[in-house]
């Protein structure tokens, strides 16, 4: 009797858990399963089970992760404040190097105010259901980041979207949209798309934006700190942007997220948006990091320029290897191969010649979509880059 009811609650185990097993089956069967990989990076360097590997993944397109300045301000700010910032902003979590820094990302981005947040998509998926209601309308770029469709389903407003990059059927939405009787209308969109790699229209949208009388969020995540004036992305000098989102985890080698708005709009996140009210301050050692790399970016033009001329010399290298790199012009190149199974292959074909390159599959992309996403980094050498291209030379995949 003992040995059958352990039987009976074993399979009640097993069976509540069923689900999950049938879900990572699938994904498995899919090409499409992940897991968590460790790695210890050194610069553009990583360190991988015993073996090194050039670094064409990561988000540190200025290598400003390692960085001694950097460094230097975030051990100066972790030994005069501590390691964690003890509480909310609105509790006791706001230290005056977050007001600060604060202060500083309004100068420099010539705005009435700046607000920090946790993380970039900590601040996408909670600030759109803030800023909209019920009678709402929210339309979003097709291919916007996860970040900004998860804030958009989650609110209580409209959702559509508008094909990728299409001005066109923008319009056309507005146009519709103007029938109905909305409280507000957002248009949502990035600057630089992360899997892509393309840019937005943003003069078009923004002009359109005016027309229409609609709101706009942009997301200049991996636009800054590698293009536009000094470095400040691409959306900097646009009009009529009242949500202008970065992130400090990519080029500034840092953590946390930015939001450059009006002195109302600031008041109104700090007052309604719970992904800012309900978590615990940013640590200092991240403000240290940030408020160094704030200072050094706009300095940091002649490396940029180096930058975008290997980032033109890999691209065209690609296309002319015969790789379908889609409409990118900027640090994020795809080598769209299209079925799941062939990109893992090329993934592993990389990284067995020494190179570190993840393979990008569905949902994360379109169906059919599946590629490498390579992210150029201002530390790879030429000599790095054409080791890259000549291994993608010598792929044989078929």
């Amino acid at each position: 009797m003992e040995s059958e009811k352990e039987n009976i609650e074993y399979s009640q185990v097993s069976d509540r858990e069923a689900f999950l097993e049938e879900a990572l089956e699938e994904r498995k069967q899919n090409y499409r399963f992940r897991s968590l990989s460790p790695l210890k990076p050194s610069g553009i360097i990583v360190n991988k089970e015993g073996n090194s590997y050039i670094d064409f993944s990561s988000n540190d397109y200025l290598g400003l992760a390692g960085h001694p300045d950097i460094i230097q301000k975030s051990e100066e700010y972790l030994q005069a404040y501590g390691a964690g910032s003890r509480a909310s902003r609105l509790i006791s979590g706001t230290y005056e190097i977050h007001s600060r820094l604060e202060e500083q990302f309004a100068g420099v981005f010539d705005s009435e105010a700046a607000l920090l947040f946790n993380s970039g998509f900590q601040a996408n998926s909670t600030i759109l259901g803030t800023v909209t209601s019920r009678h709402s309308l929210i339309l979003a770029d097709k291919l916007s980041h996860s970040s900004l469709l998860q804030g958009s389903l989650s609110s209580r407003a409209d959702f559509q979207r508008f094909s990728h990059n299409d001005t066109v059927h923008l319009r056309a939405l507005l146009q519709k949209a103007q029938e109905q009787n909305y409280d507000r209308i957002w248009i949502v969109t990035e600057s630089i798309f992360s899997m892509n790699g393309d840019r937005s229209p943003l003069n078009e949208i923004s002009a359109l934006a005016e027309e229409f009388d609609a709101w706009l969020f942009v997301d200049d995540a991996h636009a800054a700190g590698v293009w536009g004036e000094k470095g400040l992305g691409l959306a900097k000098n646009i009009p009529n942007i009242d949500i202008l989102l970065g992130t400090c985890g990519k080029a500034f080698g840092s953590f946390g997220a930015y939001v450059i708005c009006s002195q109302k709009m600031k008041e109104y996140l700090v007052n309604f948006c719970p992904g800012f009210i309900y978590t615990t301050a940013l640590p200092p050692a991240v403000i240290g990091a940030t408020r160094a790399a704030l200072d050094l970016i706009p300095t940091l033009q002649e490396e940029r320029e180096k930058f975008h001329q290997n980032i033109e010399f890999f691209c065209q290298s690609a296309r002319e290897l015969g790789f379908d790199t889609g409409l990118s012009s900027t640090q994020i190149i795809p080598l769209i191969v299209g079925d799941d199974q062939e990109a893992l292959q090329l993934s592993d074909w990389l990284r067995e010649n020494g190179i570190l390159a993840t393979a990008i599959r569905p949902p994360t992309v379109p169906r059919e979509q599946s590629r490498i996403r390579v992210s150029l980094s201002s530390r790879h050498t030429k000599k790095q880059l054409k080791k890259f291209l000549n291994t993608l030379k010598n792929w044989n995949h078929e």
